[in-house]
């Protein structure tokens, strides 16, 4: 069986999720990337796109706001109070006073702030933030943040690929170490219900387990909706399908 199809069967089908734990390791781990990739899709594409807009909106906004400076690791500006620009669906925030984190940036969605020591940009469901301090020397102003801004854009099909790689790799790591802890406890499921199972089974079932919950939320992501205690459902709904498909093995094919 392909790995789509496999894929296919695993959103509904326990009991083959109990016969891909006699497959090759091999074939499995392609599947976690497979599944990983899947998932990250609609962050990617909302990163994207919010990236490049909210760069060329960020120029347009540069003339809207005082003359401010960058220097010795900290902004300074015209200005008593932050500044806060709402166009479409972006905020720009100009802040030299502290009042604003890089939280407070998050919450706004789609944004980018120059803060008292940092630059943030929120875009996607993801904020990273550069502390101005970590680049020595840097002296800017608001003309030179205007060229960079210019110079960035130029760059912009080198930084979304690598950015989109990053992300990438940061699921692939936090979905096997998913999958290490769920299959752990499926060993203890296994135990309770008297079936005798490896852990590399065990660990190939948690893996095809993974399938259900992963798409629902990657549909909420594209969606651009919201699960509330979303991190609960998911395990709840991955554990449940892996004892599904525990219960799936007669008790009399344990040798197997």
């Amino acid at each position: 069986m392909n790995i789509f199809k496999q894929f296919m069967k695993s959103i509904y089908s326990p009991k083959d999720i109990a016969l891909f734990r006699l497959q090759g390791i091999g074939k499995t781990i392609m599947y976690v990337f497979l599944l990983t990739l899947i998932s990250i899709i609609p962050s990617i594409i909302y990163f994207s796109s919010a990236f490049t807009t909210g760069l060329e909106m960020t120029k347009t906004y540069m003339n809207k706001t005082p003359d401010f400076s960058i220097s010795n690791g900290e902004l300074t500006a015209d200005t008593k109070v932050p500044v806060i620009i709402k166009e479409n669906s972006l905020t720009f925030i100009l802040d030299p006073t502290g009042a604003i984190s890089d939280a407070d940036i998050a919450n706004e969605g789609d944004a980018i702030g120059l803060l008292k020591n940092e630059f943030v940009i929120s875009a996607g469901g993801q904020t990273k933030t550069s502390s101005y301090s970590m680049m020595p020397g840097l002296e800017l102003s608001k003309d030179e943040v205007n060229n960079l801004i210019t110079n960035i854009i130029s760059l912009k099909n080198i930084i979304i690929p690598l950015t989109g790689a990053i992300m990438y790799l940061m699921a692939i790591v936090s979905m096997f170490i998913e999958i290490t802890i769920v299959a752990l406890i499926g060993l203890a499921l296994a135990n309770i219900l008297g079936r005798k199972l490896s852990y590399s089974h065990l660990w190939r079932m948690a893996t095809y387990s993974e399938t259900l919950p992963t798409l629902f939320f990657t549909i909420m992501a594209a969606l651009k909706t919201t699960v509330p205690n979303g991190f609960i459902i998911n395990w709840i709904v991955v554990l449940i399908v892996l004892l599904l498909a525990i219960n799936e093995i007669p008790k009399q094919n344990q040798s197997n």
